[in-house]
């Protein structure tokens, strides 16, 4: 609500009281803006005596602007000619900036405690759950009026012909919905953390750490793995061990029905290798968590993935921490040291593993600490979820109901809507894919009717050094017999598509391309197998007609090592929602 302007320009036409009418409402939407830009310098302060004062002022100055536009002379002009819609998207903002404040009020009461507190001792840690189970209704319901202030807010008229107006409910929108999508997360977080954390018992869940310099679906080969359990909010990971401490199935461990089947093959559900294929987060979690339960006869109620990367934004909290042999390991470091120098340190697979574990089950010993760090913990937490850096999957269904909204869920939705996801998995057996660059350039051209026409174009480039590298690491165990550039990669790669899109044709490199027609959970998926030489680089473009849709596009992007380019553009006549 940072883009609130002065509305006197709208209603000075309609007479001298009107005009000072006008004035007074500019004046107080004006000094709105100014006290949330108060608030939010306050805020990275915390210091809760400027929080709260500029968090007054703002409100104070927001419930007048609404009682001035909300009485009968506000109403004369909004029924006047020529600057009615003005004077209604007018009454609108200083609506919806005295629902906001009102909102951040509430928020801040609860919020409190996280905001102001830089560090937790771990025996505060029960009262932390509590203070989070005290904040998950206000955040549900804080949500849930900014849903409606948005709402109201659109119904104004966008079109005033006042363009600084305009431009003031349209910034206004996007930050209510900004705001929205935040505290949505926030009472997410609030709503799951404390059972998960073990507010009424133990839990225990499957922590799988993934090498996405082998990439699969839900990010890369899961390299080791570990029992992470949660006891009133302290946490502790146990019983790490490489890949090779899993056993593999005689039968699918768990079935996710014919597409899964048809598109995978009965395998990836016996195997923890090739157990993560597909991008669907739960997918991957069920079939780990069977697994275990199968070799160990123990049940566990969830599991969570992670990553090197993931692990560097860890460690930027806990900070460096020292291994047994007195090497240290950085927020800087971390990713480089696991999934690049460790194939060249160690040319025996077994002492390589048995370094990631020390690596791991160091960091893990630390990780109590972040937890005692919350306002350091959230900011991390919160960039890990985003780039899906950690993703988590519970096996009670109301809590994997609520997690399956989020991104930490990794759920392929199944709604309808624009939708290019970029999937990238490793069919060579080596762990080039460190050095792997994306891209992607999804267009939305204009609708028409039922369709609109969409571009995806990838571009992928095995961007491998020149230098010699480790046999582990360049190893062809799609085909050993057969002689192949060292360093060259074999990529299966896909394209999830928007539910009921179509395609119209696939080029690779320019050429026409055959690529194999599949589905998965309501998406159509386009693949192709390619190779890579050392270096090179490939271009897909899929030529598509989608579903014409007004929502926002979403392109999921695949956690590997180094981040995706993407670029999004869209017919300027867009769609209809």
């Amino acid at each position: 609500m940072i883009g609130l302007l002065a509305p006197v320009a709208v209603v000075t036409l309609a007479g001298g009281w009107s005009a000072h009418l006008g004035l007074s409402v500019r004046d107080h939407l004006e000094a709105t803006r100014d006290a949330l830009l108060r608030l939010r310098a306050a805020t990275s302060t915390r210091d809760p005596a400027l929080m709260a004062g500029a968090l007054a002022d703002a409100q104070r100055h927001a419930a007048e602007a609404r009682r001035l536009t909300g009485g009968p002379d506000w109403s004369v002009i909004a029924y006047a000619p020529v600057v009615g819609d003005g004077a209604t998207t007018v009454r609108g903002l200083a609506e919806s900036a005295a629902e906001l404040t009102d909102v951040l009020a509430a928020v801040q009461r609860v919020g409190a405690p996280f905001i102001t507190a830089t560090t937790h001792s771990l025996n505060r840690l029960p009262r932390t759950l509590a203070d989070l189970d005290a904040a998950a209704p206000v955040l549900d319901d804080a949500a849930t009026r900014l849903a409606r202030v948005s709402s109201r807010l659109a119904d104004t008229p966008a079109d005033t012909g006042v363009g600084p107006l305009d431009q003031a409910r349209g910034t206004a929108l996007q930050e209510v919905d900004r705001l929205r999508g935040w505290l949505g997360d926030a009472a997410n977080a609030a709503a799951l953390l404390p059972p998960m954390l073990g507010r009424d018992g133990p839990r225990h869940y499957f922590l799988a750490f993934q090498t996405n310099a082998e990439a699969r679906g839900t990010g890369g080969l899961v390299g080791a793995f570990g029992i992470l359990q949660a006891d009133h909010g302290q946490v502790d990971i146990r019983r790490l061990s490489s890949d090779s401490g899993l056993g593999a199935s005689s039968v699918p461990i768990v079935d996710h029905g014919p597409g899964y089947r048809a598109r995978y093959g009965p395998s990836a559900a016996k195997l923890l290798s090739i157990s993560n294929l597909s991008p669907h987060f739960p997918y991957a979690a069920a079939t780990w968590t069977g697994l275990w339960e199968q070799q160990t006869r123990r049940r566990l109620d969830g599991a969570l993935a992670t990553d090197p990367v993931g692990l560097s934004y860890l460690l930027q909290v806990i900070g460096p921490v020292t291994l047994p042999g007195g090497e240290v390991v950085t927020a800087e470091n971390v990713v480089d040291l696991t999934e690049r120098t460790a194939y060249a340190r160690y040319t025996d697979p077994v002492a390589r593993k048995r370094f990631l574990i020390k690596v791991a089950g160091t960091v893990s010993e630390a990780l109590p600490t972040a937890f005692a760090k919350p306002s350091e913990l959230l900011p991390v937490l919160l960039r890990m979820v985003d780039e899906r850096r950690i993703q988590v999957w519970s096996r009670r269904e109301n809590e994997q109901a609520r997690l399956s909204t989020t991104p930490v869920g990794g759920v392929l939705p199944q709604r309808p809507g624009p939708f290019a996801g970029l999937v990238v998995n490793n069919s060579a057996g080596g762990k080039l894919d460190y050095y792997l660059k994306r891209s992607v350039d999804y267009e939305l051209g204009p609708c028409r009717g039922a369709l609109r026409p969409t571009t995806v174009r990838v571009r992928l480039t095995n961007d491998v050094p020149g230098e010699r590298l480790p046999t582990y690491v360049t190893q062809r165990l799609d085909s050993p017999k057969r002689p192949h550039a060292v360093g060259s990669n074999l990529l299966w790669v896909s394209l999830y598509a928007g539910v009921g899109t179509k395609i119209r044709e696939a080029r690779v490199d320019g050429d026409l391309f055959p690529v194999i027609k599949e589905a998965e959970r309501s998406h159509p998926v386009y693949s192709a197998l390619l190779e890579f030489a050392p270096r090179q680089s490939r271009t897909l473009e899929f030529q598509l007609m989608e579903p014409s849709s007004g929502e926002s596009p979403l392109v999921p992007i695949q956690p590997l090592v180094r981040p995706q380019h993407t670029r999004i553009t869209q017919d300027s006549r867009g769609c209809d929602s």
